[in-house]
C-alpha cells in the first residue's frame, strides 16, 4: 500500500455503533481547553455590569463620577451614553401577528423591568477592578409596581411594562376541529360529561434555571478590518446575522467564534445583552473587552426556563379509551420576550398528545409578561411541560377506570404496525414501537414483581410505602423542517450545512454548522465520515464553532445535530465520491460504469484492480492526469432541510455517548421533579441566586441508572437516526412524579406541586388526611420505584419513546 492508501475493506472495523470515547475530552478533561474567558488579547480591557436590585424601576439618576475615580478604570457607561451604538436584542419568533412585543434595549437608560437589568457598564484594566468600581455607580432608583404572580399578572393587575397598557402579550390556539386533524373536543367533552369520564387537572411547571458549567462570557476584537467576537454561545451563525441586523455592522465584516463551550442546555441559546454591550463598548474604545460573568450573574440573569400554569381537560369512555383533550396554558415570558421564547410553548403545542390516538384535541397559550428573568428554551423546550402534563393526567385516568397506568396507554397508544401515523395535532410520526420498548423496561425493572410488593406493603401497614412511577412518551426533536417553521412564523430555517474536504495526505477535514457545547460532534461526525469514506477514524478533523471556517449553518438545539447536521455531512461525503469516481476510473483506465466503492477503495468490477480514495485525493491534488473537464477537487458541500421532524429513537452511531447524555437528562428531569426551582420574593428579587438555594444535584445526590433501548430507525435519513439529547429530561420528570405521588395516592393525594420536596410531600399527606391540617404530623418515610428508583434499586429507562 501506498503512504496514502487506506486499509482494505475486510480490516476496516465499522465505525457506526461503535463506543468511542470522545476525541475532544482528552483537552477538555487535562485543562487544555479553549474556554472564551480564557482568551487574552493584547490591550484587553474588562467590563464588569452594574445590575439594578429592584425588578421595576424607573432610573432616575445615575453617578458614574466616583467609579471613573477608581484604579484602572478607563470609562463608565450608561444605556444614554452607548445609544444607538446598542443595537437591540431581538425576538425572533413573534408567534402570532399581533405579538406585544416590548423593545429590548441591552441597557436601557428609562426604566428597568427585572432585578438584575444592566443600567451601565464600568471599563478597567482588569476584571477586579471593574467589579470593584461597579459597586461605587450610584444609581437612584424609583421603585414601581412589579407584576410577579403568573396568573395575576395575566389580568393585568399589574403592568409590567405600563406604556404596553397590557402584560398579554400573544394568544396561541391549535384545534383539531379546526385544522382538519381531528373533531370538536368540546364535543368529545360534552359526551363524557353524559356518558363517560372528565378528568380537569391543573398542574405548575415551576421555574428552572439552565444551570450549565461554564459561566456565560464574551470577547470582542475590533481592531483589523473585521469585528471579531467570541461567545461561550450555542448560536454562533445566528448570533452573527443578529448582530449585523441590529447593530449596522456588515455580515461579511463580523466573525463570530463559539470554542469550546461548558454546556448550554438551551441557556446559551440566546442573544444577550453582554454580547451586545461588549461589542458596543469594545467599538467605542477601539480595544479588545472581556466579560465574564460570575455564577449568581449567571443564574440571576442568564435567561430561565418552563414557568407555566397548565389548566388540562381530559375526556374518555368509561372503559379508558380517550375521546378529547383540552389544555389551557399560562406561560410566563419574564420582562421580555426573547429569542425564541414566545414559541417554547407552542412547540409543546405538537406533543400534549404524546404516543396516543386522540380523536381531538384543543391547545391554546397565553403568554404573559412580568418583571422576572426573561424565559427562553431549556432542555427539551416546550416538550418537557407537555409530556409531564399528559404523562400526569393519565395517570389519573387510569386511576379513575381502576386499571394499571401502564395499561390504559397501551390502550391508547400508536400501535407499531400503524406507522407512518399522523397524529391529532397534524405532525406524522414515522416509525415506533412503544409495545416493545415498555416490555423491555417493564422486565428490567421487574414491574410486575414491585407491584405486587407494593400491594403486600399496602395491604400490612408498612410505614415504608412504595410508589411506581411511568412515563410513555416521545419527542418532535431535529428541530428542521423550514417549510414547517416558515409557518409557525419561526424568523429562521432548520436547514444545516457540511463540507467534507479530502486532503492529499489522505486525511478528511469535516466542516458543519453544527456547534458543539459537551454532545461529542468531533467524535460522532467523524465515525460517520469514516465510514462513508472508509479511512480511519483518526485520520477525520471535525471543524465547528467558527463563522469564518464554517460560514454556512444554523447551530446546535433542539436534537437537531444528528438528524440534521449529520445527514448533511452523510451527503456531502456521497458526493465527494461520485466527484472522485471519473479520476479514479480515468486513473484505472476503465469505465465509471464499470467501478465499484467499498470500504474506501474504487474497484474494477470483475477484476483485482484498485486504488484507495486518500490516492485519488493525491492524484487530484496533483492535476497531472485527469479527465478533460474535470476540475482538480473532490471536495463537497452539502446542505440537508429535512421535510418532517423526528421522533425517537433510531439508529445509535455511538452507544457511550448516548449513554451519557442519557443520564444527563435523567438527572436533570429528576431535579426538576425533586430539587430545583427559581423562587422570587413579594418585591421581584431572586432569593434562590446561588447554588445554596437553587439545589442543583451532583452525583452524590443521585442513583445508578441503568439503561437499553430498542430501536426503530428513522424513515427520513440515510443513517436512520434519531435525536437522543433531550429524551432522559423529557422523560423523567413525569415517571418520578408519579411515583412520588404513586406511593401516597391510598393516604388521598392525587397531586404534588414541583420539586416534590420532603415538606411537600408531607404537607400534601397530611392535607388529604386531616382536613387540611397538618399539624403534629410525623414525616413519612417512602420509596419511589419507575424512572427515580431509590437508593438500594437503580432507575431504569427505556430510550424508545416509552419507559416504566
Amino acid at each position: 500500500m501506498t503512504a496514502t492508501q487506506e486499509r482494505p475493506s475486510d480490516e476496516v472495523e465499522k465505525e457506526i455503533g461503535r463506543d468511542r470515547r470522545r476525541k475532544e475530552d482528552q483537552r477538555l478533561i487535562t485543562g487544555r481547553t479553549r474556554w472564551t474567558d480564557n482568551i487574552t488579547l493584547p490591550g484587553m480591557l474588562h467590563l464588569a455590569m452594574v445590575r439594578s436590585p429592584f425588578a421595576h424601576a424607573r432610573i432616575v439618576s445615575i453617578d458614574t463620577s466616583a467609579a471613573k475615580q477608581a484604579t484602572n478604570v478607563v470609562d463608565v457607561l450608561t444605556g444614554a451614553d452607548l445609544g444607538e451604538a446598542l443595537g437591540v436584542n431581538i425576538n425572533a419568533w413573534p408567534i402570532t401577528p399581533d405579538q406585544v412585543t416590548p423593545t429590548h434595549s441591552p441597557m436601557p437608560s428609562d426604566r428597568v423591568a427585572f432585578a438584575g437589568e444592566i443600567v451601565a457598564v464600568v471599563v478597567a484594566r482588569s476584571a477586579a477592578e471593574a467589579r470593584d468600581a461597579a459597586e461605587l455607580v450610584d444609581v437612584e432608583y424609583d421603585e414601581l409596581p412589579a407584576a410577579l404572580d403568573l396568573k395575576e399578572s395575566a389580568a393585568d393587575a399589574v403592568l409590567a411594562h405600563p406604556d404596553l397598557g397590557t402584560n398579554k402579550s400573544a394568544y396561541w390556539v391549535f384545534d383539531s376541529g379546526e385544522a382538519g386533524t381531528g373533531g370538536s373536543v368540546e364535543d368529545a367533552i360534552a359526551k363524557a360529561r353524559t356518558d363517560g369520564i372528565v378528568i380537569e387537572r391543573e398542574y405548575r411547571q415551576q421555574r428552572l434555571i439552565p444551570a450549565f458549567m461554564e459561566p456565560r462570557s464574551v470577547v470582542v476584537d475590533p481592531t483589523g478590518e473585521q469585528l471579531t467576537m467570541w461567545s461561550a454561545t450555542q448560536i454562533p451563525h445566528i448570533l452573527r446575522f443578529a448582530l449585523a441586523a441590529t447593530t449596522g455592522v456588515p455580515e461579511s465584516k463580523i466573525r463570530v467564534i463559539a470554542p469550546d463551550v461548558g454546556g448550554g442546555f438551551g441557556g446559551k441559546l440566546q442573544t444577550t445583552p453582554e454580547e451586545w454591550i461588549t461589542w458596543a463598548v469594545a467599538r467605542r474604545l477601539g480595544k479588545p473587552a472581556k466579560y465574564t460573568e460570575t455564577r449568581s450573574e449567571s443564574l440571576m440573569s442568564g435567561h430561565h426556563g418552563r414557568d407555566q400554569w397548565q389548566k388540562l381537560t381530559l375526556a374518555a369512555e368509561k372503559d379508558g379509551t380517550v375521546t378529547g383533550f383540552k389544555v389551557d396554558l399560562l406561560a410566563d415570558l419574564g420582562a421580555y420576550v426573547s429569542l425564541v421564547g414566545g414559541g417554547v410553548p407552542v412547540l409543546g403545542a405538537f406533543m400534549f398528545n404524546s404516543i396516543y390516538k386522540f380523536p381531538a384535541y384543543r391547545f391554546a397559550v397565553q403568554t404573559v409578561l412580568t418583571n422576572k428573568t426573561w424565559t427562553d428554551a431549556y432542555r427539551g423546550a416546550g416538550r418537557p411541560e407537555a409530556t409531564y402534563a399528559i404523562e400526569r393526567i393519565m395517570d389519573e385516568l387510569a386511576v379513575e377506570v381502576g386499571v394499571d397506568p401502564l395499561e390504559i396507554r397501551e390502550k391508547n397508544w400508536i400501535k407499531h404496525e400503524e406507522f407512518p401515523f399522523t397524529t391529532v395535532a397534524g405532525l406524522e410520526y414515522d416509525s415506533g414501537n412503544y409495545e416493545a420498548a415498555t416490555a423491555r423496561a417493564k422486565e428490567m425493572l421487574g414491574y410486575d414483581e414491585l407491584r405486587a410488593e407494593q400491594r403486600r406493603r399496602r395491604e400490612s401497614g408498612d410505614p415504608v410505602q412504595l410508589g411506581i412511577g411511568v412515563s410513555t412518551f416521545t419527542e418532535m426533536c431535529g428541530l428542521a423542517p423550514s417549510r414547517v417553521l416558515g409557518s409557525l412564523d419561526y424568523g429562521a430555517g432548520g436547514w444545516e450545512h457540511a463540507s467534507v474536504r479530502m486532503l492529499a495526505t489522505g486525511k478528511v477535514e469535516v466542516v458543519t454548522g453544527a456547534s458543539a457545547h459537551g454532545q461529542g460532534h468531533e467524535t460522532a461526525f467523524s465515525q460517520i465520515v469514516a465510514d462513508r469514506l472508509g479511512v480511519a477514524f483518526e485520520d477525520v478533523e471535525v471543524l465547528h464553532g467558527d463563522t469564518q471556517v464554517a460560514p454556512k449553518g444554523l447551530d446546535t438545539y433542539g436534537s437537531r445535530s444528528l438528524v440534521v447536521g449529520g445527514e448533511a455531512l452523510v451527503r456531502a461525503a456521497d458526493k465527494v465520491i461520485e466527484k472522485a469516481k471519473p479520476i479514479a476510473a480515468h486513473l484505472l483506465e476503465a469505465s465509471v460504469d464499470d467501478l465499484e466503492f467499498s470500504g474506501g477503495r474504487f474497484s474494477v468490477r470483475g477484476t483485482d484492480q484498485g486504488m484507495a480514495i486518500g490516492e485519488v485525493a493525491l492524484a487530484t491534488f496533483a492535476a497531472h492526469n485527469l479527465p478533460d473537464g474535470v476540475e482538480a477537487s473532490i471536495d463537497a458541500d452539502a446542505t440537508f432541510d429535512p421535510e418532517a421532524f423526528n421522533f425517537p429513537h433510531g439508529n445509535i452511531i455511538n452507544p457511550l455517548i448516548v449513554s451519557g447524555q442519557v443520564h444527563g437528562g435523567l438527572v436533570q428531569g429528576i431535579a426538576q421533579a425533586l430539587w430545583e426551582e427559581a423562587v422570587y420574593d413579594d418585591s421581584g428579587t431572586l432569593v434562590s441566586g446561588s447554588f445554596v438555594d437553587y439545589l442543583l444535584p451532583t452525583a452524590a445526590d443521585t442513583i445508578s441508572f441503568e439503561i437499553d433501548h430498542t430501536t426503530s430507525p428513522a424513515t427520513t435519513n440515510t443513517l436512520g437516526t434519531k435525536g437522543v439529547g433531550e429524551a432522559g429530561t423529557i422523560a423523567s420528570t413525569p415517571a418520578v412524579v408519579n411515583a412520588v405521588v404513586d406511593a401516597v395516592r391510598h393516604l388521598g393525594v392525587n397531586d404534588i406541586q414541583m420539586p416534590c420536596t420532603p415538606e411537600r410531600v408531607w404537607r400534601a399527606i397530611n392535607s388529604a388526611g386531616s382536613g387540611g391540617s397538618t399539624e403534629g404530623a410525623a414525616m413519612p418515610h417512602f420509596e419511589s420505584g419507575g424512572e427515580m428508583g431509590n437508593q438500594e434499586q437503580p432507575g431504569t429507562s427505556s430510550t424508545e419513546g416509552a419507559g416504566a
